[in-house]
């Protein structure tokens, strides 16, 4: 079997790293910038310390902040539009995983016009052209994306979320400033950060792992395990290490895919709204004892990188559940809802709600297969 790994041409990580701009731009020569982010970030000043950087040293730059929370087709349509009046060679993505994940759907329909619908993205699209280049600036603790060949839009007609997977979208450059993510409120820190430890979870027990990836996987376990709640509670050494921690795991997951968890979540976000990492969390541990039986030693292995007790002697049944209960301990301290129907979900909308989680692109990597009527019951068991 041949596994392939695909990664930033470059990144920079630590206090300060958004400073590298200026000169990866100026060595690339690129003329002007669309920079893509949202109003929020442009407001409190975030996505304003780039914009000062680009100033001073005199590069020519448009701003696109129209970005919104689950980012739809409309939202990319105009982007495109706003890179061509622009006029520009390249892309600065500033914020979490919407402002990239639009930029990255804004850059591949700029090079490759075939798809300008941005529904024919779904899936592995056939594209042709690498992205206009993207330089992502990360300010959550959790997507990944600015690390990934994934992105995930919004069919607003359809009321429905679609996973793209393309290994030219990928930004070529990536800076990963924890400063970048002081600004972060608890909940955010929260909800991104347990989205990257179900990037972790799943990346390390789907169908698609193997050695390189199971490596970054439980590294990335376990830097999240022990920095979580610190960067919750807004310590910049515990943000500086959730930044590196859910990189890591954007390394592995991209590279091999995901499970339930993120198949069940993306219906949740398209119909209500949900923010995606409060999905995710809300689902972990359900999805995890679901799929324990098919797990091998795996649960063993994230007992070891979550530091627990027993996680060397308990019989291999007790270790799993031992997990999945620190896995839903640690979700409760950060404040994620225990239950789906605290984030609005209605029960007679779940049997329509699992057809979509069933179809979703991330569900066959799951190790364990889930049949509709076992998606329904994992739902109902949440309500």
């Amino acid at each position: 079997m041949v596994n392939r790994m695909i990664l930033n041409e470059t990144a920079y990580f630590g206090k300060g790293a958004i400073e590298k701009i200026i000169p990866e731009v100026q060595a690339r020569g690129f003329q002007k910038a669309l920079v893509i982010t949202d109003k929020d970030l442009i407001e409190f000043g975030v996505a304003t310390r780039v914009l000062a950087l680009l100033d001073s040293a005199k590069i020519a730059y448009e701003v696109y902040d129209g970005i919104v929370p689950n980012p739809t087709v409309g939202i990319v349509k105009k982007g495109v539009t706003a890179f061509k009046k622009a006029e520009a060679d390249c892309i600065i993505a500033i914020g979490g995983g919407s402002p990239i994940d639009t930029a990255k759907g804004i850059g591949i329909i700029i090079t490759n016009p075939e798809f300008s619908d941005v529904i024919s993205l779904e899936g592995e699209a056939d594209t042709k052209n690498p992205s206009v280049p993207i330089l992502a600036v990360p300010t959550t603790s959790g997507t990944a994306a600015e690390v990934t060949i994934n992105y995930v839009m919004t069919d607003e007609e359809k009321q429905r979320k679609f996973v793209c997977v393309d290994p030219h979208d990928i930004p070529i450059v990536a800076f990963v400033d924890s400063d970048m993510m002081m600004g972060m409120p608890k909940t955010l820190a929260a909800a991104t950060g347990m989205d990257a430890m179900t990037h972790a979870i799943e990346g390390y027990v789907t169908k698609g792992a193997w050695e390189l990836t199971d490596m970054l996987h439980l590294k990335a376990i376990e830097m999240i395990g022990r920095s979580l709640k610190a960067s919750v509670a807004g310590d910049q050494t515990g943000r500086e290490a959730m930044a590196l921690g859910q990189y890591i795991a954007g390394m592995g997951f991209s590279n091999v895919g995901l499970g339930l968890v993120h198949g069940m979540a993306h219906p949740l976000s398209a119909w209500y709204n949900i923010p995606h990492g409060v999905a995710c969390a809300a689902l972990l541990p359900s999805v995890m004892a679901f799929n324990q039986d098919y797990t091998g030693e795996k649960y063993r292995d994230i007992a070891k990188a979550l530091g627990l007790q027993g996680a060397d002697t308990l019989p291999l049944a007790d270790i799993r559940e031992v997990a999945v209960a620190a896995i839903k301990q640690l979700s409760k301290e950060v404040g994620i809802p225990a239950t789906i129907s605290e984030l609005g979900v209605k029960a007679e909308d779940i049997p329509a709600i699992a057809e979509d989680a069933f179809k979703d692109v991330c569900t066959p990597g799951n190790p364990r297969a889930a049949s509709v009527a076992e998606i329904i019951a994992l739902y109902q068991s949440l309500l």
